[in-house]
């Protein structure tokens, strides 16, 4: 109580983090945040034994307008699930503004909470990175195309959406990844190991868009083979915003000479002087450096991704004067 009674006397608190607290304990903490009007940044995580009426604690100080936060990072917090979303999406309302970004991540939450969750998002328009990691969507489709919508529809400027390890297949991906590529710059699709080439294929159906926005995509623990590579390159061929496209390890990737003429096509189509001139001058690398179990790509395209990087603007016509002399 004296530790709650300090901090509502101390206005100045811009960063709080809550890590392992009772119930008791965090609703005597969420009281005292009442009158922090400086308060910018609330970490809640890893507080298993919060109930209802601890996160109703919080859902009151969100609605209260006390606090403007920009920053509500409510991870690992078993808690929450879809239950918890209800009791919390009114509070999100309220800091909806304000708020730039959210992380929900390892909260066990499904279809329903995710439903419930985009209903709250659709107030928080000056949202810039949403975090949903390693939750359930498996059987989310549902909810994924309510995020799609909100994504299509919605007017704010999200650049970063971390979908990462959610068990996310096929079904889910084709429902989600047409209104994150519109709008995000940095998309996290990597864990979701139940992702085949059928599903890949809207991804490449997204990124061939001439509305593709995404500038980093992050593929690694999704299986890769030769189907995947080269449903992967049609879309790179003609876009014009991925930098990085960050794929698994050898285990993840099992690629053929098959696979690396796509790919290696999609960067320098040979085929004639104007195929060449529109191949993919844009993305530069498609593996993490600190990845040390990687694949070897062939030695043309290593060549081809370090022209993109290293000469972006003359990357065409060195191309076309090695392909067509």
């Amino acid at each position: 109580h004296a530790f709650s009674a300090g901090i509502a006397r101390n206005q100045s608190i811009r960063y709080i983090n809550i890590h392992s607290l009772n119930n008791d304990a965090f609703i005597s903490i969420m009281r005292a945040l009442h009158g922090l009007s400086q308060l910018e940044d609330l970490t809640i995580h890893g507080n298993n034994s919060v109930g209802p009426y601890g996160w109703s604690e919080l859902r009151t100080l969100l609605e209260s307008g006390g606090c403007k936060l920009k920053q509500l990072c409510l991870s690992d917090n078993n808690y929450i699930r879809n239950e918890g979303l209800d009791v919390l999406s009114n509070g999100l309302r309220g800091i909806g503004s304000s708020l730039k970004v959210l992380a929900l991540s390892d909260n066990s939450i499904s279809n329903e909470g995710l439903s419930t969750l985009v209903e709250a998002l659709q107030t928080c328009t000056s949202l810039e990175r949403l975090h949903l990691s390693s939750n359930d969507f498996s059987s989310a489709a549902a909810g994924l195309s309510s995020l799609s919508d909100w994504l299509w529809n919605a007017p704010m400027n999200l650049k970063n959406l971390g979908i990462e390890c959610c068990s996310i297949n096929d079904d889910g991906l084709h429902a989600v990844v047409e209104g994150a590529a519109i709008h995000c710059k940095e998309l996290y699709l990597d864990g979701n190991g139940s992702i085949t080439s059928a599903g890949l294929s809207y991804l490449s159906n997204a990124i061939r868009s001439d509305s593709c926005r995404v500038e980093t995509l992050w593929l690694q623990g999704i299986p890769i083979g030769d189907d995947g590579m080269e449903v992967l390159a049609r879309g790179l061929a003609n876009n014009k915003s991925v930098r990085s496209m960050y794929l698994g390890d050898s285990v993840d990737v099992s690629v053929t000479s098959a696979g690396w003429v796509a790919f290696s096509t999609a960067l320098c189509d040979t085929s004639s002087v104007n195929n060449t001139y529109l191949s993919n001058h844009t993305i530069c690398d498609i593996w993490n450096e600190d990845d040390e179990d990687r694949p070897i790509p062939p030695q043309d395209i290593s060549l081809h991704l370090q022209l993109n990087e290293e000469h972006p603007q003359h990357a065409a016509r060195c191309k076309i004067l090695m392909s067509h002399r």
